[in-house]
């Protein structure tokens, strides 16, 4: 027989989507209607395990979102923009220099562009680079070495491997798609099944492979799991891992912070934002020491470049504006500054302190509104926040399905079935789509500040007594003084509050 020390709670039931969501309940009547109230559920097919295999099944329709152009070897034409099956990916194995294993960040003599990403999607694209040759029989790297750059995906084998190289990637990514899922799902205590809105999501399924970004919503899904699981340092690291693959993860700390102040736990917050800070220097450290002014290259991309596809900068500046780098750069970062200040506002004033994910999902689209560039999986971005901070499908897939307009049209914008993208020609149906998407985005927003102002909207806490789920007091207790309190007891793993 087992006990439960001091402090421990017993867990809550877990929240059933047929019961809860009213989209869900609607679409469960064509399979026997919601789950009755004295369902024990199946004893191995556990709601985490359930949100695993729907991951598996969201990253394989993914992937054959993707098959056309794999179909096809990847054509260079407008195919891979008709199809709608565009990737970075494969295309960067010759452009970047993986094709003759250069070191991503080391001076080539400008041989190759470098590389122009944070540091941990260098690494995962070099290891899988060297992966491909070890797959393909180590091919003679001198020769390409000695070939002009232009010439070297036309030299044997070269194709191939990228075809391979792109395949790879996708293999490696999944494993970080489920981890990702398996973070969400135990996050917030008796709300697993809010992970399968993750799972299952059409932003996953159509971007989810157009980059690298996974590797940092993986990151930022680990964050908030471990914040939750009262491990703010572990939590910090990831976020420093994070910010190391995409810029976006630093943007949590400023949602720990309103929400540390608000519970006058600003160590734990020092704990995290220390270690997050850390963590960046080491993972960013080898290239500073090898290759500095190639490492500085994705700071000054990002800095020199000006309005890009799905900014609401392209608009201003196809419809006749002249506008610099610098003034985006400007506007955006006082835009930025004021969404920041609004948040701290709001996380300050509101009647109960804001969740975690709410908060941090209001920064992401903050930035986002006005970046200079909006690439189709920076969807991504917002995907592990979305779901966490608003679960309730029916307004997931209006967000959602704004940004599956802006994904269909942005590939026919770059294929020039609307105009041309090369041109400079005006394509209002683009403009429209840039719209549309914003105006998703802007809906997401309007319905998480309603939760934070009018707490009985949000699901989480709309029976009035479910405080922040993320933030367990018994959890967040150092664990020695936890294992103080249960010295003379004998606490099972499968009884504590998880």
């Amino acid at each position: 027989m087992t006990t439960r020390g001091a402090g421990d709670r017993f867990p809550p039931p877990v929240v059933r989507p047929s019961h809860e969501d009213p989209l869900v309940r609607a679409g469960s009547e064509s399979i026997g209607g919601p789950s009755g109230e004295h369902s024990a559920g199946h004893p191995w097919w556990t709601p985490v395990r359930v949100v695993l295999a729907l991951t598996c099944v969201g990253f394989l329709l993914a992937m054959v979102q993707k098959s056309p152009c794999v179909a096809d070897d990847w054509p260079g034409d407008n195919y891979r923009y008709a199809a709608l099956c565009y990737s970075d990916v494969p295309y960067l194995y010759v452009g970047r220099g993986f094709a003759d294993l250069s070191v991503p960040y080391a001076d080539n003599g400008d041989r190759w562009r470098t590389l122009e990403y944070p540091v941990v999607i260098g690494y995962f694209a070099y290891g899988t680079a060297v992966a491909t040759h070890a797959l393909s029989g180590f091919p003679d790297l001198e020769v390409r070495r000695q070939s002009v750059p232009d010439l070297v995906g036309s030299l044997p084998g070269v194709q191939q491997e990228s075809w391979l190289f792109f395949m790879l990637t996708a293999v490696l990514l999944a494993p970080f798609a489920l981890l990702a899922g398996w973070f969400l799902a135990r996050t917030h205590e008796g709300r697993p099944w809010d992970a399968a809105a993750f799972a299952l999501s059409p932003a996953l399924v159509l971007t989810g492979l157009v980059n690298w970004d996974l590797l940092a919503v993986t990151a930022v899904a680990g964050a908030l799991w471990a914040w939750s699981r009262g491990r703010p340092v572990l939590a910090g690291v990831l976020i420093g891992v994070g910010t190391a693959t995409k810029l976006y993860p630093m943007f949590l700390l400023g949602a720990l912070l309103v929400v540390c102040i608000r519970r006058g736990r600003l160590p734990a917050f020092g704990a995290a934002a220390v270690a997050a800070v850390g963590s960046w220097l080491v993972v960013n450290l080898p290239p500073v020491l090898y290759g500095l002014d190639e490492w500085k290259v994705f700071w000054s991309f990002n800095d020199d470049r000006g309005a890009d596809l799905g900014s609401v900068w392209l608009i201003w500046q196809q419809s006749g504006h002249a506008v610099s780098a610098g003034a985006i750069n400007l506007a955006s970062l006082i835009w930025f500054g004021a969404v920041c200040l609004a948040v701290l506002t709001l996380g300050l004033v509101s009647s109960r302190t804001p969740r975690i994910p709410q908060l941090a999902l209001l920064i992401v689209i903050g930035f986002l509104l006005v970046n200079k560039v909006y690439s189709p999986q920076y969807v991504l971005w917002m995907l592990p926040l979305a779901v966490l901070a608003r679960p309730r499908w029916r307004d997931l897939l209006i967000w959602q399905a704004g940004e599956a307009f802006y994904f269909v049209a942005v590939w026919f914008y770059l294929g020039g079935y609307t105009a041309s993208a090369t041109s400079g020609a005006q394509d209002h149906a683009y403009w429209v789509a840039i719209v549309v998407r914003v105006l998703a985005e802007l809906w997401l927003v309007f319905v998480v500040v309603r939760d934070i102002v009018a707490p009985h909207h949000d699901p989480v806490r709309a029976d009035g007594r479910t405080d922040d789920p993320m933030e367990p007091s018994a959890r967040m207790l150092p664990r020695r003084r936890l294992g103080r309190a249960r010295q003379e007891m004998t606490v099972s793993s499968n009884d504590v509050a998880v």
